[in-house]
Protein backbone atom coordinates (compact mmCIF):
# COMPACT_ATOMS: atom_id res chain seq x y z
CA UNK A 1 0.00 0.00 0.00
CA UNK A 2 1.51 3.25 -0.62
CA UNK A 3 2.72 5.51 2.05
CA UNK A 4 2.38 9.35 2.20
CA UNK A 5 5.33 11.48 1.69
CA UNK A 6 4.92 11.99 5.65
CA UNK A 7 5.45 8.34 6.43
CA UNK A 8 7.93 7.52 3.91
CA UNK A 9 11.50 7.34 5.29
CA UNK A 10 13.92 9.92 4.37
CA UNK A 11 15.77 6.89 1.90
CA UNK A 12 12.88 5.67 0.38
CA UNK A 13 11.56 9.51 -0.66
CA UNK A 14 13.13 9.71 -4.25
CA UNK A 15 10.42 8.97 -7.49
CA UNK A 16 12.70 7.52 -10.55
CA UNK A 17 11.04 6.16 -14.04
CA UNK A 18 9.56 2.84 -14.46
CA UNK A 19 12.29 0.95 -16.82
CA UNK A 20 9.56 -0.19 -19.13
CA UNK A 21 7.20 3.35 -20.06
CA UNK A 22 9.64 5.82 -17.97
CA UNK A 23 6.65 6.39 -15.92
CA UNK A 24 7.41 8.57 -12.26
CA UNK A 25 7.20 5.46 -9.64
CA UNK A 26 7.77 7.20 -6.08
CA UNK A 27 9.93 4.72 -3.59
CA UNK A 28 7.78 5.14 -0.80
CA UNK A 29 5.03 2.96 -2.47
CA UNK A 30 7.50 0.61 -1.51
CA UNK A 31 7.36 1.81 2.39
CA UNK A 32 6.76 -0.71 4.98
CA UNK A 33 7.68 -3.70 2.68
CA UNK A 34 11.46 -5.29 2.76
CA UNK A 35 13.24 -4.45 -0.19
CA UNK A 36 16.38 -6.01 -1.80
CA UNK A 37 17.97 -3.20 -3.98
CA UNK A 38 20.14 -4.12 -6.99
CA UNK A 39 22.51 -2.49 -9.74
CA UNK A 40 21.91 -4.47 -12.49
CA UNK A 41 23.68 -5.39 -16.10
CA UNK A 42 22.98 -7.50 -19.30
CA UNK A 43 26.00 -8.18 -20.08
CA UNK A 44 27.81 -9.04 -16.70
CA UNK A 45 29.31 -12.36 -15.17
CA UNK A 46 26.78 -11.93 -12.52
CA UNK A 47 23.89 -11.42 -14.84
CA UNK A 48 22.51 -14.98 -14.49
CA UNK A 49 21.83 -14.12 -11.14
CA UNK A 50 18.54 -12.19 -12.34
CA UNK A 51 16.82 -15.94 -11.96
CA UNK A 52 17.52 -15.83 -8.33
CA UNK A 53 16.43 -12.55 -7.47
CA UNK A 54 13.45 -13.39 -9.54
CA UNK A 55 12.93 -16.63 -7.55
CA UNK A 56 13.71 -14.39 -4.10
CA UNK A 57 10.70 -12.18 -4.96
CA UNK A 58 8.25 -14.37 -6.26
CA UNK A 59 9.03 -16.63 -3.23
CA UNK A 60 8.48 -13.53 -0.76
CA UNK A 61 6.43 -10.99 -1.87
CA UNK A 62 3.25 -12.39 -0.58
CA UNK A 63 5.58 -11.88 3.13
CA UNK A 64 6.56 -8.19 2.33
CA UNK A 65 9.60 -8.39 -0.10
CA UNK A 66 9.96 -6.47 -3.27
CA UNK A 67 13.71 -6.22 -5.38
CA UNK A 68 13.94 -3.41 -7.21
CA UNK A 69 16.06 -3.36 -9.75
CA UNK A 70 18.38 -0.65 -10.86
CA UNK A 71 20.23 -1.09 -14.67
CA UNK A 72 23.66 0.77 -14.77
CA UNK A 73 26.58 1.00 -17.24
CA UNK A 74 28.76 2.45 -14.49
CA UNK A 75 30.71 -1.34 -14.51
CA UNK A 76 31.90 -1.67 -17.76
CA UNK A 77 29.41 -0.40 -19.49
CA UNK A 78 27.90 -3.88 -19.70
CA UNK A 79 24.58 -2.41 -19.70
CA UNK A 80 22.35 -2.26 -23.18
CA UNK A 81 21.90 1.42 -24.81
CA UNK A 82 18.04 2.14 -24.18
CA UNK A 83 15.30 1.17 -21.71
CA UNK A 84 13.01 -0.66 -23.97
CA UNK A 85 16.48 -3.22 -25.20
CA UNK A 86 16.75 -3.88 -21.18
CA UNK A 87 13.07 -4.30 -20.53
CA UNK A 88 13.11 -6.82 -23.08
CA UNK A 89 16.06 -8.95 -22.58
CA UNK A 90 15.51 -8.85 -19.16
CA UNK A 91 11.19 -10.13 -19.17
CA UNK A 92 12.51 -12.27 -21.59
CA UNK A 93 15.85 -13.95 -20.77
CA UNK A 94 15.41 -14.11 -17.19
CA UNK A 95 11.20 -14.10 -16.82
CA UNK A 96 11.97 -10.64 -15.03
CA UNK A 97 8.83 -9.32 -13.41
CA UNK A 98 9.93 -7.49 -10.26
CA UNK A 99 10.00 -3.71 -10.34
CA UNK A 100 12.64 -2.07 -12.20
CA UNK A 101 13.88 1.58 -12.88
CA UNK A 102 15.37 3.15 -15.89
CA UNK A 103 18.97 2.77 -16.68
CA UNK A 104 20.59 5.47 -14.32
CA UNK A 105 24.56 5.81 -12.48
CA UNK A 106 24.70 4.12 -9.10
CA UNK A 107 28.24 5.41 -8.05
CA UNK A 108 30.76 8.82 -8.21
CA UNK A 109 29.35 12.34 -8.89
CA UNK A 110 26.96 10.87 -11.44
CA UNK A 111 25.03 8.62 -8.93
CA UNK A 112 21.52 9.04 -8.58
CA UNK A 113 20.45 10.65 -5.14
CA UNK A 114 18.93 6.66 -3.71
CA UNK A 115 22.28 4.89 -4.41
CA UNK A 116 24.51 7.65 -2.59
CA UNK A 117 22.25 7.50 -0.04
CA UNK A 118 22.74 3.67 -0.03
CA UNK A 119 26.27 4.13 0.03
CA UNK A 120 26.75 6.88 2.59
CA UNK A 121 24.20 4.79 5.06
CA UNK A 122 26.07 1.60 4.59
CA UNK A 123 29.91 2.58 3.47
CA UNK A 124 30.17 0.60 0.85
CA UNK A 125 29.14 1.97 -2.33
CA UNK A 126 28.64 -0.34 -5.09
CA UNK A 127 32.44 -1.79 -6.69
CA UNK A 128 30.45 -3.58 -9.21
CA UNK A 129 27.00 -4.85 -10.83
CA UNK A 130 24.49 -6.86 -8.38
CA UNK A 131 25.46 -4.88 -5.49
CA UNK A 132 22.87 -5.68 -3.11
CA UNK A 133 21.80 -3.63 -0.57
CA UNK A 134 18.99 -4.98 2.13
CA UNK A 135 16.58 -2.53 3.55
CA UNK A 136 14.18 -3.01 5.95
CA UNK A 137 10.33 -2.22 6.91
CA UNK A 138 11.05 0.79 8.76
CA UNK A 139 13.55 2.19 5.60
CA UNK A 140 16.48 1.71 7.43
CA UNK A 141 19.47 0.02 5.28
CA UNK A 142 20.57 -3.28 7.23
CA UNK A 143 22.98 -4.93 5.19
CA UNK A 144 25.02 -4.45 1.81
CA UNK A 145 26.29 -7.59 -0.23
CA UNK A 146 28.73 -7.79 -3.06
CA UNK A 147 28.28 -8.74 -6.38
CA UNK A 148 29.65 -12.26 -5.59
CA UNK A 149 27.16 -13.30 -3.45
CA UNK A 150 24.00 -14.58 -5.44
CA UNK A 151 20.47 -13.67 -4.38
CA UNK A 152 19.82 -17.19 -2.47
CA UNK A 153 23.37 -17.31 -0.73
CA UNK A 154 21.81 -18.15 3.32
CA UNK A 155 23.56 -14.58 3.56
CA UNK A 156 20.95 -12.74 2.16
CA UNK A 157 18.08 -15.30 2.94
CA UNK A 158 18.10 -15.73 6.51
CA UNK A 159 18.57 -12.12 7.05
CA UNK A 160 14.85 -11.62 4.25
CA UNK A 161 13.14 -14.18 6.86
CA UNK A 162 14.44 -12.18 10.06
CA UNK A 163 13.59 -8.90 8.38
CA UNK A 164 9.76 -10.31 7.46
CA UNK A 165 9.05 -11.68 11.00
CA UNK A 166 10.01 -7.96 12.32
CA UNK A 167 7.39 -5.62 13.06
CA UNK A 168 7.63 -2.38 11.15
CA UNK A 169 8.84 0.52 14.02
CA UNK A 170 8.38 3.85 11.37
CA UNK A 171 6.22 6.27 13.40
Amino acid sequence: MPADAQQCSALLNHTFPRLQDESPQPLCQYQGRVLLVVNTASYCGFTPQYAGLEKLHAQYAARGLTVLGFPSADFGNQEKANNTDIADFCFNTYGVKFPMFAKSSVTGTAANPFFTALAKSTGQPPKWNFHKYLIDRDGKVVASFASDTTPLDKRVTSRIETLLTAPQNLK
